[in-house]
């Protein structure tokens, strides 16, 4: 219905606009040709205008040839020439005035400027041969009769006075130029006119048409936008007014059936989704203990790993530098074998508690490490960490000296082996991190802490590579090395520090660290004294 109604709309205004097109295309047409008349019209005046101009020219130089005033014979040929191709010029425009006005009634002035080009070329043909051997008068010739002889050439053709006839020419040629202006503005004004009023009339069509069909597809097209927005808000039992025989009934009756559809469907899709979130969720919770699991069986052998490579390092480069010493050079004194024999046996003590360390922590029980505490002097454990250091240092031509310590100045209650472990893990770090041919020193002291308690201090000083500002709160992070620390060594693990502070608190003591990089590095290891240590076990 609409349909029908919308295509004879649309084809009536496609017909109205076709007229227009023709009815301007045929104004167009004659407005250009009444254009086209009026420049030929012009055209022709000018040329008769030229003409006049250039006879007058040529009679003047006549003139001054009989007087002997210098006349140009070039200037003549020019002049003949201009005036015998003003003469074609003008036939032919005479013709495309004859040709524009074809199926016109034929007008007298097309006969008239015919006769007078025809005279008008005769009359040159004439002055052509007259003025062609013209002589300076001889003296004594009577200037009138010469004169008057120059008149009848120029003014005189086929009986006919040749500026009479150049005027008339022009005075008709004036009036046609002002007759064709006046025409075409005539006709250009009627065309607009024309043009306007189909315009108006097409603009007036459209504006009622268009006001018919918003009035008649309003309300049908505000209930099939306002079941769409429904249907997108997701309200499927929403359903879509549709009485009616129009195609907008027909469009409404199928929203209506695809939005019954989507429900069963939705239904349908909301309890297939409900027991697979269900299935993903038991599947999920699964996956995610399995892998919590494998994390941490992950993490723990990772971790056993780096511990091993790093523990296992120094005791063994400590045996191998005692022996290379040893075996190094002449044969010496049992004693010193002895000696020898017996330090790689307490590093081999050393080597097996660290084993039993490492399967504690291949265990999951990292932070708990057994410790033997009983009263010691810090200066014995500081010793052996020493000659064991000694030997490391000895091959990378490093000397690790001690300021000389009293025995029994150092009063702690610990573990002997773990002590050593950590003097061995400072040591080591320094001698690690420094340069060949410079100096590690180790100074032990008796000083207050933070709360004014006397405790056993023990500063291991290097002069070695240092350590960047902003890497000194990370130091005894478990496998963090700088950036200047890998550079300098790319095998270390990042792990001493760590285990090395863990086992200083275990003994109620810390590890501190002052350093500038390029400098190198001063470690402060602090224990409580035997005393102290006694009386803090008590209070707790």
């Amino acid at each position: 219905m609409f349909r029908k109604r919308l295509t004879i709309a649309l084809a009536v205004l496609a017909a109205a606009a076709v007229l227009e097109c023709v009815v301007a295309l045929w104004a167009v047409g004659v407005a250009d040709g009444q254009v086209k008349r009026g420049r030929v019209a012009s055209d022709i005046l000018v040329g008769f205008i030229q003409l006049s101009a250039d006879k007058q020219r040529l009679r003047t130089w006549v003139s001054q040839a009989q007087l002997d005033a210098g006349a140009d014979p070039a200037q003549r040929e020019g002049l003949l020439a201009d005036m015998r191709e003003a003469l074609d010029r003008l036939g032919i425009l005479s013709q495309k005035a004859i040709d524009l006005d074809i199926g016109m009634q034929t007008r007298p002035e097309h006969l008239e400027r015919q006769d007078a080009l025809e005279v008008l070329g005769k009359s040159l043909d004439n002055l052509e041969r007259t003025i062609a051997n013209v002589r300076p008068l001889p003296p004594g010739t009577d200037a009138q009769a010469a004169w008057d002889a120059l008149t009848d050439v120029f003014e005189i053709s086929e009986g006919r006075n040749l500026r009479t006839l150049i005027a008339e020419s022009i005075a008709r040629e004036s009036a046609a130029v002002v007759r064709e202006r006046k025409a075409a503005d005539s006709t250009l004004l009627w065309t607009r006119l024309i043009w306007m009023a189909a315009a108006a009339t097409l603009a007036v069509a459209a504006l009622l048409l268009a006001a018919y069909f918003t009035r008649a597809l309003r309300r049908p097209l505000d209930q099939l936008t306002e079941g769409a927005q429904a249907l997108q808000r997701g309200q499927l039992a929403y359903r879509i007014p549709a009485s009616g025989a129009d195609e907008f009934t027909v469009v409404a009756r199928s929203v209506n059936a695809m939005a019954a559809e989507l429900a069963v469907h939705r239904e349908h899709e909301a309890q297939a989704r409900h027991r697979l979130e269900e299935l993903v969720h038991a599947r999920t919770a699964e996956l995610q203990n399995a892998l919590e699991v494998l994390q941490q069986v992950d993490a723990r052998r990772r971790q056993l790993f780096a511990d091993i490579s790093h523990e296992l390092r120094t005791p063994t480069t400590a045996i191998r530098g005692e022996a290379e010493i040893t075996l190094r050079g002449r044969d010496k004194p049992p004693e010193d074998y002895k000696s020898t024999l017996q330090r790689i046996v307490d590093i081999s003590r050393q080597l097996t508690v660290v084993i039993d360390d490492l399967l504690t922590m291949a265990r999951s029980d990292t932070d708990t490490l057994s410790l033997d505490r009983r009263p010691i002097d810090l200066s014995e454990p500081l010793a052996e960490a020493l000659a064991q250091a000694q030997a490391v240092a000895h091959e990378r031509h490093i000397a690790v000296v001690s300021d000389p310590v009293c025995a029994g100045d150092l009063p702690v209650i610990g573990d002997a082996t773990r002590l050593r472990q950590i003097l061995m893990l400072l040591l080591d770090n320094a001698v690690r991190y420094s340069r060949p041919g410079s100096t590690v020193r180790a100074r032990a002291s008796l000083v207050q802490n933070d709360s004014d308690a006397a405790c056993a201090q023990v500063q291991v000083i290097d002069q070695g590579i240092g350590i960047a500002p902003e890497d000194l709160p990370r130091v005894f992070e478990r496998n963090f090395r700088s950036d200047a620390a890998r550079r300098h060594r790319a095998d270390g693990t990042g792990l001493g520090l760590s285990i090395g502070r863990a086992l200083a608190r275990a003994h109620g003591g810390e590890i501190v660290i002052e350093s500038e990089l390029g400098h190198g590095t001063t470690v402060t290891l602090r224990l409580p004294l035997a005393q102290t240590a006694i009386m803090q076990e008590a209070s707790e």
